[in-house]
């Protein structure tokens, strides 16, 4: 677990409007380990990493995590709360979310990525921080060790848009993506010829 030079969570104050809950600081997460899960609703990283965060968040939370989504939207569309509330209901994101539409939370942890997620404990330290997909069981590792408990990770497959990427078939399409350019090539090669 890497340890940031002790550095301490920052304020939330900059939220723009709460969902799930009413207004969350330091002093009512005194105490709690936090993760933080920055993401906006149309990043298919973070949808693909969103069933980790909200099993993590319904399998720890007696044991005192709290999981703080900080919704922070990349484009104009994504400002509006009605479409934040409705992707939350869709997700069944039942934790706190935190509406960063001036990027004020964004910017006080210095984060640059969708999804990113940071790992607090309970003294407000951040701990770790994971950028992008995957990397889950290392992630709730962290989660079990701020905690102070070991036990089997959680049992966790995504459907629909919050499946895993299938690299394997990725590869393949890059393949076929290739082959295709390739016999355009040619085509267009024997047509100067001709």
């Amino acid at each position: 677990m890497a340890v940031f030079g002790r550095l301490r969570m920052p304020s939330l104050g900059g939220a723009t409007g709460w969902l799930n809950s009413e207004p969350l600081g330091s002093a009512e997460l005194q105490g709690r380990v936090v993760l933080f899960n920055f993401w906006t609703l149309t990043c298919i990283n973070w949808l693909r990493q969103e069933p980790y965060v909200r099993a993590w968040s319904q399998a720890y939370r007696d044991e005192g995590l709290v999981v703080i989504g900080v919704h922070t939207p990349e484009f104009s569309f994504e400002h509006e709360i009605d479409r934040v509330r409705q992707a939350t209901k869709e997700r069944a994101i039942d934790y706190p979310v935190a509406l960063d539409n001036d990027y004020e939370i964004w910017s006080a942890f210095d984060n640059h990525y969708w999804p990113a997620l940071y790992f607090v404990d309970r003294e407000e330290v951040i701990r770790d921080q994971h950028f992008g997909e995957g990397r889950y069981e290392q992630s709730e590792r962290i989660i079990q060790q701020l905690l102070g408990i070991e036990r089997e990770p959680v049992t966790v497959e995504g459907l629909g848009v919050e499946a895993e990427a299938d690299w394997d078939q990725a590869a393949d399409t890059r393949d076929v993506s290739r082959l295709r350019a390739q016999r355009a090539l040619r085509v267009t090669e024997r047509r100067r010829v001709e």
